[in-house]
């Protein structure tokens, strides 16, 4: 578990370290025990009367460049923050309602279900919606994620209180 204290000790580090100009709208920093992911927002295009089609190729174009343009730092911001938070770096970049994740960990997550949720998996793969029981159970995991923002956000922010504590106690 992140204790709130590492997270803001990361998240910290990253506002310092980013270049101002990649900040203007402020970066979102997640943090977990596996990965760092820095989502950078960066200005829309301007573009008056434009097709929702056009707006949305120019937004993913906007995005390739920031990426290629963007890379030779980036791997250098992401080395010295790996090797001082012992995580991997991830990135992603929003502009206007179209994000991108170029790097990102897939961590293996094992659980064990009982027949009537491995039924739900299964449906969902004979269904086509999923390739496999574990793609299933990453798209469960999205839907949850995308429903429930306001609920995670409050229980995320009482477990970090909760682990605060646990550091301030005694050692064993």
């Amino acid at each position: 578990m992140i204790t709130q204290t590492e997270k803001e000790a990361v998240t910290g580090w990253f506002v310092g370290r980013l270049p101002e100009e990649w900040c203007a709208a402020g970066a979102q920093i997640a943090v977990d025990r596996e990965e760092i992911t820095v989502l950078l927002t960066i200005p829309d295009p301007e573009l008056d009367g434009a097709s929702e089609i056009a707006l949305a190729e120019a937004r993913a174009g906007r995005a390739k460049a920031f990426r290629e343009d963007t890379r030779e730092r980036r791997v250098e911001i992401a080395r010295e923050g790996q090797h001082r938070f012992g995580a991997t770096v991830s990135w992603g970049v929003l502009v206007g309602d179209h994000r991108e994740h170029w790097t990102h960990v897939a961590a293996p997550v094992m659980t064990r279900l009982r027949q009537p949720q491995r039924q739900v998996l299964d449906t969902l793969v004979e269904a086509g919606v999923a390739r496999s029981r574990s793609e299933a159970l990453g798209w469960c995991v999205r839907l949850v994620g995308q429903h429930e923002d306001d609920w995670l956000a409050q229980l995320r922010e009482a477990t970090g209180a909760v682990a605060d504590v646990r550091a301030q106690g005694p050692t064993a």
